[in-house]
């Protein structure tokens, strides 16, 4: 589900029991080299602000951010507020269960809310 989309990019959610957004570059660009300075500048300045509000709105232990593609042959990153008590950490997502986890985190509309906001005046 799509949160945000200016010109350049846009900002889905990944379902999960960890608050993660990716970005996507609306063209489809199949690396980064390829994407111009203008989109460039763009994903990192999302990159940022999703990455600070993570970080305010949860205090995770870390916030994770990859950009592998490839399944997804398409310039993508992924943000990621990890926490010690997740079912993966220190693992990344895509690794191997540590834990059942039982997390007590923030409302993550609420959250994507406050994300939507940011980037609207960025």
């Amino acid at each position: 589900m799509k949160i945000f989309s200016d010109e350049f990019i846009n900002v889905q959610i990944e379902e999960s029991e960890i608050p993660w957004l990716k970005i996507f570059t609306n063209e489809n660009y199949k690396e980064l080299t390829q994407c111009p300075k203008e989109v460039k500048e763009d994903i990192f300045r999302a990159l940022e602000i999703i990455e600070k509000e993570m970080i305010e709105y949860y205090h995770p232990e870390k916030i994770n951010i990859a950009s592998f593609g490839n399944y997804v042959p398409h310039v993508h990153f992924h943000i990621m507020a990890r926490f010690k008590e997740d079912s993966y950490f220190p693992e990344p997502m895509w690794g191997k269960k540590q834990r059942n986890a039982n997390l007590n985190l923030p409302d993550f509309s609420k959250f994507c809310e406050i994300v939507k906001e940011s980037l609207k005046n960025k």
